[in-house]
């Protein structure tokens, strides 16, 4: 396994924590969990913080670290020698991308339009709980 230098540019825009967390995601999900483990053993809030984040980011619930995912996209680029099902592969792969966008892109339209819809309920429900206050002192 041979690892890939990242440019210098890259690394000296990223921060320690980015830096460490992608040498961690390069290492698989058995880093992850040897730094939680020794976090717990050097000093209990580390590890806990690692835990967290592992959680938060879905790294503990995930089945293949980045590295695995990775590699199944350069598969599919690879070509097969036939390139008739060459084309056809890149086209179904041009259109699947499409869909997800077009269905990541809805999603998010989906998320913003209820999240507009319960703000307008919660200011809704201020106000009428400010008209309600406002008459019963004047009262």
């Amino acid at each position: 396994m041979s690892t890939i230098a990242a440019p210098a540019s890259l690394s000296t825009r990223m921060g320690w924590f980015s830096r460490a967390e992608a040498w961690l995601d390069s290492k698989g999900k058995a880093a992850w969990i040897a730094a939680m483990v020794l976090g717990f053993i050097f000093f209990w809030p580390i590890g806990l913080a690692l835990l967290g984040y592992m959680i938060w980011s879905k790294r503990m619930f995930n089945s293949s670290c980045n590295r695995s995912r990775n590699s199944h996209k350069f598969t599919a680029m690879r070509s097969s020698g036939n390139s008739a099902f060459d084309a056809y592969k890149t086209e179904t792969l041009r259109r699947l991308e499409d869909e997800q966008e077009n269905f990541e892109a809805f999603m998010k339209r989906l998320r913003d339009a209820k999240d507009k819809a319960e703000f307008d309920q919660f200011m809704d429900d201020r106000a009428k709980t400010a008209k309600e206050t406002r008459e019963s002192e004047d009262a």
